[in-house]
């Protein structure tokens, strides 16, 4: 499994390449077509302009599937680190039937906490997962500059957009800040427990 995640990501990473190259030929196809409109040349540059187009929707098209396949590759590591925890958890399960067999208080005791210690990093990496694949999927294009850019389209196109943009929140919230804290509480709590 290791070597389809790799080769998934590495799938991925081409996509993004092939994208890149696609929005330079779109550039170029523009040039091009702007050229051929200076010299009169209108059906060139109408060839151009769709060239141009054509190139501008490959780009999207290999992004969306460099996208997907990064989706799938996240899934797929969560899945390989969960096999891991499984069975990790199965040769726990294991030893505590024969624990259970001779009934040793102390190597109950101890397959026990073995077991709890396997489950926390279960739900930890679980957790983790989860708000990895959600930062991944999550935009990450910040507020101002996704405000300047409406405000140079309704510049261009004569809009009129300012008074919505004011009343746009830009509360951000720090993911890492929340894991942290979530993390804190439940230390506080396993160790309210042990006491």
């Amino acid at each position: 499994m290791d070597n389809v995640l790799f080769n998934l990501k590495f799938v991925g990473k081409q996509f993004g390449k092939s994208s890149i190259k696609c929005e330079k030929e779109e550039k170029l196809e523009k040039e091009k077509c702007k050229k051929a409109m200076e010299k009169g040349n209108m059906d060139g540059a109408r060839i151009f302009g769709q060239n141009a187009i054509r190139k501008k929707n490959e780009a999207l098209n290999y992004l969306r599937l460099q996208s997907r396949l990064d989706a799938v590759s996240s899934r797929l590591d969560t899945a390989i680190k969960m096999q891991t925890v499984g069975r990790s958890m199965a040769g726990v399960v294991k030893g505590m039937d024969k624990v259970l067999q001779t009934m040793d208080c102390e190597k109950t005791a101890k397959i026990m906490d073995t077991f709890e210690k396997q489950f926390e990093t279960l739900d930890v990496t679980s957790e983790y997962m989860e708000n990895a694949m959600g930062e991944t999927t999550a935009m990450t294009t910040p507020d101002d500059q996704v405000s300047d850019l409406m405000v140079q389209i309704a510049d261009a196109n004569n809009l009129q957009i300012k008074s919505d943009l004011d009343g746009v929140s830009t509360n951000k919230v720090d993911p890492n800040r929340i894991l942290q804290e979530d993390l804190a509480d439940r230390l506080a709590r396993l160790q309210a427990q042990k006491v």
